[in-house]
Formats: C-alpha cells, sequence, structure tokens
C-alpha cells in the first residue's frame, strides 16, 4: 500500500507495538461505542424526530418544534427531567457552565468543589482568588468559594465530602469530570455516584452539579442517572458529534434547568424564546454522530498513550487503564517537546495543516498556552488538537479526533517531529 506520510523506524516500530498493546482495550472501547449508539438512536425513535425538526426560526423563536425537539431528545439521552441545547446563545463550554452557577447560586450560597482546583478559564467566573474582582463575577454577587482537594492517593477524599457538605449554607457541591490542565485521574461515574449519596444524605439543601465536558458517552451511564442533579458542557466537545458548530447543553431537574433558562435569557421568558437561524439540523445530526465520535476519539487517546510508552514517557491514563473522557496528557518533561510535540500534530490536520503553532497569551489563562487546532469548527476539542501551558510539569494535554485512521496519523507525527528534532 502506497504510504502518504513518512514516518522515522523509531515511531513505525513503536506504533506497530502499541497497537498491538491496545487491541483488548479498543474491543472495551467498541462495546461502549455501540451501547451508546442504540441508546442515542432510541431517544430519536422515541421523541419522533422527524424532517420538520430541522426547520429554521428567527426573531423570538415562538414555537420552534425542533428547538423543544431537542431539549427533549437531550433529556432522553441523560435520562433527566429537562435539558435546554442551545447554537449561538450558549457559546462555549464555559459560557454555559457560567450560566448554570448563576442560574442556581444566590448570596451567601456555599460552592463547594470536590475535585480540586477547577479549569482555568471558569475560575475568573467563580472569582477565586480575587481574580476579575469587580466584573461580576461569583464572589461579587457574595456566592461564597470553597474546595476539597484530591487526596495524595489521586482519590475524591470522601470524608472530607462529608464534613464540608454537611454545612447547610452549601447549596452546590461542584464536580470536574475531566482533568482540566492537571495530572490527577479523570472522574468515573462510580465515583460521582458515591459523591452524590454522600451530599445528599447529609444535606438535603445541596444540589451536585458536574462539569461534563469531555466525559459524555465515554460511558455507559451519564452522571445524572447515578445522582447527579445537573450537569452541563459543550457542543464542540463530545456530544457535538463534530457536526455542531458551536453552543452548550444543560441538562437535570426541571426546576434546576428553569433556573438556568432565566439566567440564559430572563425571567419569565426562559426557554420559550431563541431563533435557531438553521443549526437544527447540524444539532441533530452531531448528536446522532456522536457516540461513534467518541469511541473513535477514545480509541485515538489509548493509541497515543500506548505509543508514547513506547518511546519512553509517562502518559495519564495509561493505555491499559479504563478511561472516562477523550483526554490523554502525556508528561514531556521540557518545553521544547511540548513545542515539538503540537507543531509536528498540526502537521496531520486537515484544516491549517501548513501553520506552524506557537505559545500565546490566550484569554482565560495565566500562563502562555500552544495549541495544536486544524478544525473544520474553531476550537473544537471533539477534533484532533492538543494543548498546554508552558509551565511545569510541561504535559501536553490532547483529546478529539473524528476518525481513528486520521487521528492516528496525527500522533504519530507529533511523535515524529520529537524524534526528528533529537529530544526523545
Amino acid at each position: 500500500m502506497r504510504e502518504f506520510f513518512e514516518f522515522t523506524d523509531t515511531v513505525k516500530a513503536a506504533s506497530k507495538k502499541a497497537l498491538a498493546k491496545t487491541e483488548k482495550m479498543f474491543s472495551q472501547i467498541e462495546k461502549i461505542g455501540e451501547y451508546n449508539q442504540q441508546k442515542v438512536l432510541s431517544a430519536f425513535i422515541n421523541n419522533k424526530v422527524d424532517e420538520t425538526d430541522f426547520n429554521t426560526s428567527t426573531g423570538y423563536g415562538y414555537s420552534d418544534k425542533g428547538r423543544d425537539k431537542l431539549d427533549e431528545l437531550v433529556a432522553d439521552i441523560f435520562k433527566t427531567e429537562s435539558a435546554i441545547i442551545r447554537a449561538g446563545a450558549l457559546s462555549c463550554g464555559t459560557h454555559t457552565l457560567g450560566v448554570c452557577l448563576y442560574g442556581i447560586l444566590r448570596p451567601n450560597d456555599v460552592m463547594l468543589c470536590v475535585s480540586g482546583t477547577p479549569y482555568d478559564t471558569i475560575q475568573p467566573v467563580i472569582g477565586i482568588g480575587g481574580k476579575n474582582a469587580g466584573e461580576g463575577t461569583l464572589a461579587d454577587f457574595g456566592v461564597v468559594y470553597r474546595q476539597v482537594d484530591m487526596t495524595e492517593s489521586d482519590e475524591l477524599d470522601y470524608e472530607k465530602i462529608e464534613k464540608e457538605a454537611s454545612d447547610e449554607a452549601v447549596r452546590m457541591v461542584y464536580i470536574q469530570r475531566s482533568r482540566g490542565y492537571s495530572l490527577r485521574h479523570s472522574i468515573s461515574v462510580d465515583e460521582i455516584e458515591k459523591a452524590c449519596e454522600i451530599v445528599h444524605r447529609v444535606n438535603k439543601r445541596a444540589i451536585v452539579m458536574v462539569d461534563n465536558c469531555y466525559g459524555v458517552f465515554t460511558e455507559k451511564k451519564e452522571p445524572t442517572q447515578v445522582g447527579a442533579d445537573i450537569v452541563a458542557g459543550s457542543l464542540i466537545k463530545n456530544l457535538g458529534g463534530g457536526i455542531s458548530p458551536m453552543g452548550g447543553y444543560i441538562a437535570g431537574r426541571k426546576d434546576l434547568v428553569d433556573l438556568c433558562s432565566y439566567r440564559l435569557t430572563v425571567p419569565g421568558l426562559g426557554s420559550e424564546v431563541g431563533a435557531t437561524l438553521g443549526v437544527n439540523r447540524s444539532l441533530f445530526m452531531g448528536i446522532f454522530n456522536a457516540p461513534n465520535v467518541v469511541k473513535e476519539a477514545l480509541k485515538t487517546a489509548a493509541f497515543t498513550a500506548a505509543l508514547f510508552e513506547e518511546l519512553g514517557f509517562e502518559v495519564t491514563p495509561r493505555s491499559n487503564e479504563t478511561r472516562h473522557d477523550i483526554i490523554q496528557a502525556v508528561c514531556l518533561e521540557n518545553e521544547q517537546r511540548l513545542i515539538a510535540f503540537c507543531q509536528g500534530m498540526q502537521k496531520g490536520a486537515p484544516i491549517d495543516s501548513f501553520v506552524v503553532p506557537e505559545p500565546w497569551d490566550m484569554p482565560g489563562y495565566d500562563s502562555k498556552v500552544i495549541m495544536s487546532a486544524g478544525a473544520f469548527t474553531s476550537g473544537s476539542s471533539i477534533e484532533l488538537s492538543a494543548d498546554a501551558p508552558l509551565r511545569e510539569p510541561f504535559a501536553v494535554w490532547m483529546q478529539g479526533g473524528l476518525n481513528f485512521a486520521s487521528g492516528k496519523v496525527g500522533v504519530m507525527l507529533a511523535a515524529d517531529e520529537i524524534v526528528r528534532r533529537d529530544l526523545l
């Protein structure tokens, strides 16, 4: 077979070993993908999606049948009372999470994050450490932030969660499922279930909110099926299936989703308004496509772990570990390798392959960030991408891959760049 890409012998040999190493993991991932695809197909059938649901609306968007059907479809998939899915009105994951936080929390409420420090871009929303004071942070409005760190053995600290959550001032226990720019493990649905049981037992007022970004369809169950009261995430990550052009989703208890809808628009209108401007078809297609795309992204992540293990690097999760999100971290140990990885991966992108990524001051981050992202949708991290802040521990966080065949090439090119620069 004709080869379209040239790789060093070192990378070709490591790739061959990596594929053999991940055979069992690929089989497990395929089974989860098939289960979730059937779940989504069943939801489409149960909700009687038809071609008229693809029609557009303008202005107020009153009686937009497709918009309402999308909300019902997402609620069905997450097994919740209610849901909101919007493109444009919800611009990204951070915006969507912010809508939930501002919608639910009130002055003097305590927001208790039990998965350690949350992701960089949500910190200014909360106002952690006085960040962005006076700009309308949660802290500006009197919301109190508290935190429970992971244990030294990288587990949720259930004992401290029980102690802290029992305070009646705690209104929300917040769990970030994915790792963000840290090397902690991604939190499983089983772990979330245990935390939910504790919180609901010790505090009847508290609700559990899960930042579900990167986690959708990586397991057979979603957090809302094991006790989480509300989840939220981005449509240019897992649930959008690489087709949704923008947006976010919220799913959970009806009273909580209603509160979020009043923050999304205004009290009295909520989710009853909002023109769809022709994006319904893309959202439906994206959701339908999502389980298969997530499956391919998980295979790409597992292959990445195995390849870089063969090259002598520390990775998390390891190639034989069960996965709870699509993110793969590779510990590259220095700035030169990190930059080489991202610049090499960019060469395998379908879009902007000729662009050379450079570190820059990205909005919402304290450190310079380098990002490989040659995507059909700008910033879409369900498409193959890699990014990292230029700071210790000089790890790169890779995610996505619309299909494994192209994802594999991108990962091999990233490794090849390190080898060619004599940085191995």
